[in-house]
């Protein structure tokens, strides 16, 4: 699993319990093209992807990778503490994603990931 979010505070919390769990192999950053490499180099399954990143939008960055990476489209959530911004919901009309609502509590995040489990060898991306 990659997290791209920007706010280091939640990505550390996000990388503790879902590490602490043992089920998921996690990749976490803030940066956009960071998370971009990754997905280069690296077997993703599942994406949570912050709407507000430092250089380039969540939209944006879930535009290139399911461009990229059609296989990821269905896999990759977005966080966001304003999902009623009329930006965003035009946006998610176009682009339909799983909107996970910060603040959120971790049980939200592991039944999302629940629908995403998948063998591991299974290849979302590579």
């Amino acid at each position: 699993m990659l997290v791209v979010q920007s706010d280091y505070t939640l990505r550390r919390a996000i990388e503790s319990v879902l590490a602490f769990s043992g089920r998921y192999r996690i990749v976490v950053t803030g940066d956009p093209d960071v998370a971009y490499d990754v997905l280069s180099s690296e077997t993703v399954d599942a994406v949570l992807l912050d709407v507000d990143l430092p250089t380039m939008s969540g939209p944006a960055l879930y535009l290139a990778m399911i461009h990229r990476w059609p296989k990821l489209q269905g896999r990759i959530a977005v966080t966001t503490d304003d999902a009623e911004a009329q930006h965003l919901r035009r946006w998610l009309e176009l682009n339909p994603c799983t909107v996970i609502r910060k603040p959120f509590p971790f049980d939200v995040l592991a039944r999302w990931l629940e629908t995403m489990a998948q063998p591991k060898d299974r290849e979302a991306t590579g």
